[in-house]
């Protein structure tokens, strides 16, 4: 079974997701501050979070950030959950490493709709074990990505579209086709969502030491799209 970590400092919006997500088969972990929230990712290691926005003792976005720099749940996908609904806000979240974004109010059924996706997206199996490009190597084995032979850590969006490009080298892809191959057709992604997710791979692409950037790899094709290649 699937196991959701709630994480919000309302309890009845904790009740009303429980509820939803329970009738809907999923077993549900509740938190209702930071420090609660990071100490069940590391006990119990849930297969999503749902994560609001404004919480006490931190916000939802420095817990973002915080589980993002942590080898323990550093792929674990996580949902925003928030009132902001600027596209400013949205973009934040996606850029700190979100991979979704969904405004309060909304309804259960969209919100289980949500998870379906993210779930979908991050878990489908990819074929190809290994692949290769200059010092870039994607092991789909161990689902790890290392630069220089230095393990590089990336969440699993970023995964999936580099895995994507690291197989179809060469070819133009414009963002609905990128959406269409990596969200999968029967998503809701803005395109826009595709810039914010190729600025995190380009970043993802450097060594920790330092000493290598193949964030030159991911090449805009201006009016066209993205291409994935080693020729300028």
């Amino acid at each position: 079974m699937v196991n959701i970590l709630v994480v919000d400092d309302e309890k009845a919006i904790r009740d009303m997701i429980r509820m939803g997500l329970e009738m809907a088969g999923f077993a549900c972990m509740e938190a209702a501050n930071t420090s609660a929230a990071f100490a069940i990712v590391h006990d119990q290691r849930p297969d999503l979070i749902l994560l609001d926005w404004m919480l006490p003792g931190g916000s939802g976005l420095e817990l973002l950030r915080r589980m993002k720099k942590d080898d323990v749940c550093a792929d674990i996908p996580i949902i925003m959950l928030t009132a902001k609904t600027s596209e400013d806000n949205k973009i934040q979240g996606l850029e700190l490493g979100a991979d979704d974004y969904i405004a309060k109010p909304f309804a259960p059924r969209e919100l289980v709709a949500r998870i379906n996706a993210v779930l979908r997206r991050t878990s489908t199996e990819l074929k190809t074990d290994t692949v290769e490009l200059l010092g870039v190597k994607l092991d789909n084995v161990s689902h790890r990505v290392s630069i220089d032979d230095e393990k590089v850590t990336m969440g699993p969006t970023e995964y999936k579209l580099l895995h994507f490009f690291m197989t179809h080298q060469e070819r133009v892809y414009s963002r609905s086709q990128l959406l269409d191959h990596v969200w999968g057709s029967n998503v809701y992604v803005e395109e826009r969502t595709i810039d914010v997710h190729i600025r995190r791979l380009r970043k993802a692409l450097q060594s920790p030491s330092g000493n290598a950037d193949y964030g030159f790899l991911v090449q805009t094709v201006r009016g066209s799209g993205y291409r994935f290649s080693a020729a300028s």
